[in-house]
């Protein structure tokens, strides 16, 4: 008889596929609205800020348009920890509103079988975020710093770095110079094995400089142990030579390719290559780390929006207690920039400061549906 019980008491403990594709199917609804409607908001916003930031560049409505859709995915990617949790708080609340939750837990489902259907859809969005969205945004980004810094800075020096060293190119009074040196000193731009090409007059070539060794000073590089060649002269050296620049070291490290206009697929390969050059990779190992932990910072935003939109209707308060779960979550975004700040300056560890966040959501959130359920 205890065996025979125990059977049909063990199926009321599983939770059916279908319920299983039921709350998967609203809460990816929820979802996309809120993707729709935040996207929609975001690009407009845009638009204002890069109509009121191009007023005086002489810039046309069709480039202002294709500037704000070059910046809206990772402008995206950057609220959907947001996303996640509203949609899981609208999921959770409709599901307590017309009872399908008390119906559930009555035939014997826990709240944690309840929300595996939610934390595997969220984990799966963090999942094509990381591999799918960062991607798509990290080369429409690149494209939108470019078009920036045309029309809104006019830069005119371009500086990367591959596995055949640094590349920097320059502009100055008498034309431009490409700079190609194999290695930095760590700690001070000092460049090793220097090649410069000049160039004036719509890309006429001047000369080539053969260095061992530039150093950058206050508006001019100094180059030692310098061989000057000219087309059909002898080349000439000199041990000191010095070439005019604009560039500083804020500059040339403002230069960068930023983390985010680096495929997450690209950035273990970026960071390499940054440290063989002799340059930090600090932003961009911090980014790499960030971007492996979204995952479980999506899966903590349904524990809280568990915490405060499960709550059964009859408790009362229901819009303080969903408004406490908003405000709960803005609060861990900005404790996990203000972490991320810390870890750009080098004052903590980047896997703590990458991880901590999402570790201290999810954390937090097991112990208050914990007290919810059990306590």
């Amino acid at each position: 008889m205890s065996s025979a019980a125990s059977v049909p008491a063990m199926r009321r403990l599983r939770l059916s596929p279908t319920l299983t594709k039921y709350i998967a199917r609203q809460f990816f609804f929820w979802f996309g609205s809120f993707v729709f409607a935040i996207v929609g908001i975001i690009f407009l916003a845009t638009v204002v800020d890069l109509i009121d930031r191009l007023a005086t560049k002489n810039v046309s409505l069709a480039v202002t348009l294709e500037m704000a859709f070059l910046k809206l995915p990772h402008l995206s990617q950057e609220v959907m920890a947001f996303t996640v949790l509203f949609a899981a708080m609208t999921t959770f609340w409709r599901l307590t509103r017309s009872h399908e939750l008390v119906v559930a837990r009555a035939a014997g489902v826990s709240v944690w079988q309840f929300l595996l259907p939610v934390l595997g859809s969220a984990l799966l969005v963090g999942f094509l975020t990381v591999t799918a969205l960062n991607p798509l945004a990290s080369i429409l980004l690149s494209r939108f710093e470019r078009l920036e810094a045309n029309y809104v800075r006019n830069e005119s020096s371009f500086l990367a770095v591959s596995k055949t060293g640094l590349w920097l190119r320059q502009a100055d009074s008498d034309g431009q110079s490409v700079i190609h040196a194999s290695r930095v000193s760590s700690g001070s731009v000092l460049l090793h094995n220097v090649i410069v090409f000049r160039y004036a007059d719509q890309d006429r070539f001047v000369n080539r400089i053969d260095a061992e060794r530039a150093q950058l000073q206050d508006r001019y590089w100094r180059l030692y142990e310098a061989w000057v060649s000219r087309p059909g002269e002898a080349s000439v050296f000199h041990e000191t030579l010095d070439l005019p620049t604009e560039l500083t070291v804020d500059k040339i490290q403002e230069s960068f390719a930023p983390p985010e206009t680096i495929s997450f697929w690209n950035l273990p390969e970026f960071i390499e290559i940054m440290d063989a050059a002799g340059f930090s990779a600090l932003p961009h190992r911090l980014q790499l780390h960030r971007l492996l932990a979204l995952p479980m910072l999506f899966a903590a935003m349904v524990l809280l929006a568990a915490t405060f939109s499960m709550r059964p209707q009859r408790r009362g308060r229901v819009g303080l207690i969903i408004m406490a779960g908003l405000l709960t979550g803005f609060l861990l975004y900005f404790m996990s920039n203000f972490v991320f700040a810390i870890g750009l300056s080098g004052t903590i560890p980047v896997v703590l400061a990458a991880w901590t966040p999402a570790g201290v959501s999810l954390m937090l959130g097991v112990a208050m549906l914990l007290h919810l359920e059990d306590g």
